[in-house]
């Protein structure tokens, strides 16, 4: 099974995703800040197969920060380079979106579709 870390900090986001990708057949894993999107990855490193990391969220120190989600990308890649990474936003962004692909994201996708981020995976993962 393929397993999805997903974090997020608005909990209606989560909550949905969450039910989307659990009904299309993944295990999701979920936190809500980058500190326990960290202590998350930390713990299951070796069996996440893709993470989905929210743009804007609390960061580390818990505070919220624009474009904490670049950061919990880097500290991410750091330890699974490879590892396929989708940012997520409210916001469609072109800069934004160079940004995150240029710090090591596969993709870039905007809330609200979540169907669409079920393909997007999919055409990530080659399934």
């Amino acid at each position: 099974m393929t397993t999805v870390l997903l974090v997020d900090d608005e909990k209606l986001v989560l909550r949905s995703l969450e039910k989307t990708l659990l009904r299309a057949g993944f295990e999701v894993l979920t936190a809500g800040d980058c500190l326990s999107g960290w202590e998350t990855f930390r713990a299951n490193a070796d069996r996440i197969d893709i993470a989905i990391l929210d743009l804007n969220m609390p960061g580390f120190d818990g505070l919220p920060q624009a474009e904490a989600g670049l950061g919990l990308l880097k500290k991410v890649a750091d330890v699974r380079p490879n590892l396929p990474v989708i940012i997520l936003t409210a916001y469609d962004e072109v800069g934004k979106a160079r940004e995150a692909v240029e710090g090591g994201a596969r993709a870039y996708f905007v809330k609200g579709r979540e169907q669409g981020l079920v393909e997007l995976i999919g055409q990530i993962l080659n399934r």
